[in-house]
């Protein structure tokens, strides 16, 4: 069978034109599938309440209770998941997500929360098949961070799509979801064809980044057992950045209207286009530490500063120092400096460095199940302990916590992996021949 041109021409080409091209291919694939999750946040919903809880926030519950179980179920499913299996994969969890809308749409609230929940669960499962394609490269940074700068970017742009829909096509909030869903659908299929024909990682890649192959439950009990220190703490700030991420990116529109802004849709999108833009260049400018170790650090570092910038910025804010355009744009720099590594190269170089044979794929989806459950208590506490703090005030207070606390735990990551660098050949060593699966390359 003759091979497939586009995939002929990306084992030839040159490192520049695979890695653009890759990018660009990723970035549009995860936009497309944020088309089918973020669009309803853009509703407001005219403080409508269920239950003694506001409807959004149940809405935003549902989805990210749906999301959260499909982050737990990804552990496994994407440890393991066949790569011949891939694009189908995709495609038909996107599917299942926009059908899930439509019936949005036509169950009245509140009995359609449910197909929020439903919607949320399969789409949990994206990013770690898109990531499979791009994890264990010597260009993985850059790839990586292409990736992560689209949740970035197409949070807002999808927010101004929807937005968009209902204002001047005059389609209603419960269908608006939908129909712009259904705006991405040829696009996606166009996209996943085409991320679907980018080879596996050369012998190159494997020598600088370590073979990348699935892992059973004992590959994965290994790994936690000898890490389980320092996986954890950076799980706890991986949890405070998620339910900061969460709330600032599902309430937006209702800190933007608090604000003034309210009635200005291009708002979401031009806020986030410079942080896109800043979060690529910088993450891609890992790719010059060769030493994985050292990248891990840097990388570290970089979550670091994004927690400190966080509380920096509100207190200006605050002060009267900068504008809220210019604060909303510092506080998605900073929350996203400290949110992509975890998504896309910090658990890439976490495996290289240990030489440890596996996938990033799992670590993601383990700190993203502990982070979406942390995002749904707080929207929780927002709710019934601070019912009556307005969304700007509760977003300000969240800042200085994930700030301060955030900062405090990350610090203590750094020094554990710094220590384990130095015990690790002697740990490793003492191990029974062949318990441990370590790449010699």
């Amino acid at each position: 069978m003759t091979e497939n041109p586009l995939k002929t021409w990306l084992k030839r080409t040159n490192t520049f034109s695979f890695t653009v091209f890759v990018s660009l291919v990723a970035f549009s694939t995860y936009t497309c599938m944020y088309a089918f999750r973020k669009p309803f946040t853009v509703a407001t919903f005219d403080d409508t309440r269920f239950f003694g809880i506001d409807y959004k926030i149940l809405l935003v519950i549902a989805q990210v209770l749906g999301y959260t179980l499909s982050k737990f179920i990804g552990i496994k499913v994407i440890s393991e998941f066949s790569k011949a299996k891939r694009a189908w994969g995709i495609l038909i969890f996107i599917a299942l997500a926009g059908l899930s809308l439509v019936f949005f749409a036509l169950v009245p609230p509140p009995y359609n929360i449910i197909f929020l929940f439903l919607n949320g669960l399969p789409l949990g499962l994206i990013w770690g098949l898109v990531f499979s394609y791009l994890e264990g490269r010597k260009v993985t940074e850059i790839l990586g961070a292409g990736l992560s700068t689209s949740f970035i970017f197409s949070s807002g742009f999808v927010k101004t799509a929807g937005s968009y829909v209902m204002h001047s096509w005059g389609v209603s909030p419960l269908w608006m979801p939908a129909v712009t869903g259904s705006l991405f659908m040829l696009p996606l299929l166009g996209f996943v064809w085409a991320l679907d024909q980018v080879p596996p990682p050369t012998p190159e890649d494997e020598k600088l980044r370590t073979r990348r192959e699935p892992m059973d439950r004992a590959a994965r009990r290994l790994f936690l057992k000898n890490f389980a220190p320092g996986i954890v703490v950076l799980v706890v700030v991986y949890i405070l950045l998620t339910a900061f991420r969460e709330f600032r990116d599902n309430f937006a529109a209702e800190i933007w209207q608090t604000l003034g802004y309210g009635d200005q849709p291009m708002i979401f999108t031009l806020t986030e286009i410079p942080v896109s833009i800043l979060v690529l260049i910088i993450m891609s400018l890992v790719i010059v530490f060769k030493d994985n170790h050292k990248a891990l650090a840097v990388n570290q570092i970089i979550i670091l500063i994004g927690m400190v910038l966080l509380g920096i910025s509100t207190y200006t804010f605050q002060r009267g120092l900068i504008t809220a355009p210019v604060w909303m744009t510092l506080v998605g720099f900073g929350l996203y400096l400290g949110y992509v590594p975890y998504n896309s190269i910090l658990f890439d170089r976490l495996l290289a460095a240990f030489r440890f044979v596996g996938t990033a794929g799992f670590l993601i989806y383990l700190a993203d199940s502990c982070g979406y459950l942390g995002s749904i208590v707080v929207l929780l506490y927002k709710n019934f302990g601070q019912a009556n703090l307005s969304w700007l005030n509760f977003f300000i207070i969240t800042s200085y916590v994930l700030s301060i606390v955030g900062s405090g735990f990350i610090m203590l990551s750094i020094f554990y992996f710094k220590k384990k660098r130095k015990t690790w050949i002697t740990e490793k060593e003492a191990m029974p021949a062949g318990s441990l699966q370590v790449s010699e390359n």
